[in-house]
């Protein structure tokens, strides 16, 4: 009988204790604590945008859809319109003209510094594009890729090829166009900071082009126009966020008088990659200080 007792208040001390951690757990009492609102970053830029890459979901918008001069950034499509090229052959060769080394000069725009009648290869090209930004190399591919009897009609329909392009991702014109191959407009080349986010990450989708914006620097090796070798002065990547932000695999720098100061950002973190745009910043240092922002609040939005 003892036994019994015993054994019946311990039932029932078992099922008073199931009972109130039932309550507890009907209530809430004993989950954890929600965690903390992320607080939406105040950036100096203009316009910027930042969304999940896995599935374009926007995690942080201001003037997202207002057009801007791009600068720069603008290099993004001329590259992914020659990696979209059929047939690609990386390693053709492209004899650099005057014309290329005139119009660096004539703009005062950055360059890769080509040399007149070195043979550079389309991939070197595309180094040269993306890391020191060069307007020669732009102007190179475009002459290379584009179709037409003359130089200027090449250009054109290069130019024409990216427009196509943007409208193939299902962009509008009325929110981004382009007239230019290298950023440096006639008025008429803009983009929104979504779009240009939508852009980089179609981009980011073929490997070479991920290998190259992620290249903090480069040398290529070019053939003289005497048959020799020439090793180039080493190709610094604009893009400081390459040094300065852990998990940052890209994308592009972007600057000019009516732009600004402008970035198109990525990096990856936890299997995680957030990408996003700034534009029309106050200063080289303060793009990357707002895209430093935005990146941080992107990761604290995905957990």
């Amino acid at each position: 009988m003892i036994t019994g007792i015993k054994g019946t208040r311990r039932f029932r001390r078992a099922t008073a204790v199931a009972v109130t951690s039932g309550a507890l757990l009907a209530t809430g009492a004993l989950t954890a604590a929600p965690a903390q609102a992320v607080t939406t970053p105040s950036i100096v830029a203009k316009g910027g945008y930042v969304m999940n890459n896995a599935n374009g979901s926007t995690l942080y918008n201001k003037a997202m859809d207002y057009k801007r001069s791009t600068g720069s950034t603008t290099k993004i499509m001329t590259a992914k319109v020659v990696l979209a090229q059929s047939n690609l052959n990386l390693d053709a060769k492209v004899t650099i003209k005057k014309e290329y080394s005139d119009y660096v000069v004539r703009n005062n725009a950055s360059q890769a510094h080509l040399i007149v009648g070195d043979k550079v290869t389309v991939r070197q090209l595309l180094y040269g594009l993306m890391l020191p930004s060069g307007c020669d190399a732009a102007y190179a591919l475009a002459d290379k890729y584009g179709s037409g009897d003359t130089m200027a009609k090449r250009v054109a329909n290069f130019i024409g090829k990216m427009n196509t392009a943007a409208k193939n991702l299902g962009l509008k014109s009325t929110s981004t166009h382009f007239d230019s191959f290298d950023g440096i407009g006639n008025g008429n080349n803009y983009s929104t900071p979504r779009d240009l986010t939508k852009i980089a990450s179609s981009a980011m989708k073929n490997s070479t082009f991920r290998t190259i914006v992620k290249t903090k620097s480069y040398t290529a090796k070019t053939i003289t126009k005497t048959g020799g070798t020439r090793i180039m002065p080493t190709w610094d990547n604009t893009n400081t966020l390459l040094s300065s932000y852990s998990g940052a695999i890209g994308v592009k720098t972007g600057s000019g008088p009516e732009a600004g100061a402008c970035l198109v950002f990525a990096a990856t973190r936890n299997g995680k990659t957030v990408i996003g745009t700034v534009l029309a910043s106050t200063s080289y240092a303060q793009r990357a200080a707002d895209a430093t922002k935005l990146l941080n609040y992107g990761f604290a939005k995905l957990g």
